[in-house]
């Protein structure tokens, strides 16, 4: 349950066919409509963050503790995107489940079960530097899934998400770590989510331990992912001409 894909990593769940080996039978009209319609919505969604961030920042005049700014629709948008593995699953979308599980639940993973269950981190600048890397991204990457789906997919928005990854994946995942260990020394002295022995279940669970073992997770993931995504991005952005077709 680590690196997220704050930066783009994540899998682009079969729109537009760039990535795929083999040619795919898209979804059926009704399907489209619906997966147009969600997209539209998440990408709005993600774009009122950006704006609140931004009117936050303009009425404060200062960066710190700008979370609480877009608390509720972070919240909101970021466990909506769990109807993506819903959208696996029911076959709408060709990316496989469990990817596409991992991937978002690690992020809802950090929105609820650290960062909203951890007030103290709320003020950590290191939310706000996974939320930012998370607003921009997620513009991006729904915007590039409406347009591929509308089979008008603007050379510039293919460019964005193949090539701003390279600053936003590392900086989200920065902040994703630095909030987990911000994190830590609250988890040891409250006990949260821990189960202690003895109980009638007879099982044992330390959060603190395992929050730990989330951060020692993102050293082998991080690497493959983000060499996973240079690699898609030779490969989709290889051939210049080829934004002439998709346009």
């Amino acid at each position: 349950m680590a690196a997220s894909g704050s930066g783009g990593s994540r899998a682009d769940n079969g729109y537009g066919g760039q990535q795929q080996p083999r040619r795919r039978k898209g979804p059926g009209a009704l399907a489209t409509a619906y997966l147009v319609i969600y997209n539209v919505v998440m990408t709005a969604g993600w774009l009122v963050i950006a704006v609140g961030l931004v009117r936050a920042y303009l009425a404060k005049g200062s960066y710190h503790s700008l979370y609480y700014s877009i608390e509720k629709p972070l919240k909101f948008f970021q466990t909506g995107a769990l109807l993506e593995i819903l959208h696996c699953a029911f076959g709408i979308v060709p990316s496989s489940v469990v990817l596409t599980a991992f991937q978002v639940m690690s992020r809802v993973f950090l929105t609820w079960a650290v960062t909203h269950s951890v007030k103290e981190v709320q003020t950590e600048d290191s939310v706000l530097l996974f939320v930012v890397s998370w607003t921009i991204t997620e513009i991006i990457r729904y915007s590039f899934y409406t347009f591929s789906l509308l089979n008008h997919l603007p050379y510039l928005i293919k460019w964005a998400r193949y090539t701003l990854f390279i600053i936003l994946y590392p900086m989200g995942v920065t902040g994703e770590l630095l909030t987990i260990y911000a994190a830590l020394p609250f988890v040891r002295q409250s006990g949260l989510y821990s189960i202690s022995l003895p109980n009638k279940y007879n099982f044992s669970f330390d959060y603190y331990t395992f929050l730990i073992l989330v951060m020692i997770s993102y050293i082998p993931l991080f690497p493959q992912l983000y060499f996973h995504m240079l690699h898609q991005r030779r490969k989709v952005l290889s051939h210049p001409d080829e934004h002439k077709k998709s346009e």
